[in-house]
């Protein structure tokens, strides 16, 4: 099973995990018994993450990062069978960085060992899976952005108000 999707209650019987969760994936969890749905989680997550990023001087923490990073798998897995190999490999990736995070403090500490090391591109190097993980965040961003763009016209526009339109027109032209 994958890593820390295993340990999800939708995905496993009702027993009690064999491992602890990391703190993103007991965020989904949370926000499974709250209704929440696990694209709020990630984005409260990233906001999070954001937030912390700038109270760290810039710094981007390793161990939060991965634990964020891990709630995207459940987006990966809503893409369906198509996208099964980009989400083993991406919850690989990502696992990488979650045990990383207990030698390294920051995404730049990875980076400045593995360039002293000269293993940047060598395969299973950590900053070679921060760019994988970097990658397949890329991949549902767009692909969520052209999903909202294409349905949201197609069925929901019509049953919103103006102003519900108008502040999701506005939202793309910033991030364009």
């Amino acid at each position: 099973m994958l890593g820390f999707r295993s340990q999800m209650p939708w995905s496993a019987p009702a027993a009690a995990p064999a491992e602890p969760m990391c703190d993103a994936a007991a965020a989904v969890v949370a926000a499974r018994k709250g209704m929440e749905t696990p694209l709020t989680a990630v984005a409260e997550a990233f906001e999070e993450l954001a937030r912390r990023m700038e109270a760290d001087g810039g710094e981007l923490r390793l161990g939060p990062f991965g634990d964020t990073c891990a709630l995207v798998s459940v987006l990966f897995s809503c893409l369906g069978i198509a996208f099964r190999f980009a989400e083993i490999e991406y919850v690989a990736k990502v696992n990488d960085l979650i045990g990383a995070a207990k030698s390294y403090g920051t995404l730049n500490d990875i980076l400045d060992k593995d360039v002293e090391n000269d293993c940047v591109k060598k395969q299973g190097s950590h900053s070679r899976n921060l760019r994988r993980v970097r990658l397949g965040l890329g991949l549902i961003k767009v692909l969520f952005e052209q999903f909202l763009s294409t349905q949201y016209v197609a069925s929901l526009s019509p049953k919103h108000k103006f102003s519900i339109r108008n502040l999701k027109h506005s939202r793309r032209s910033r991030t364009v």
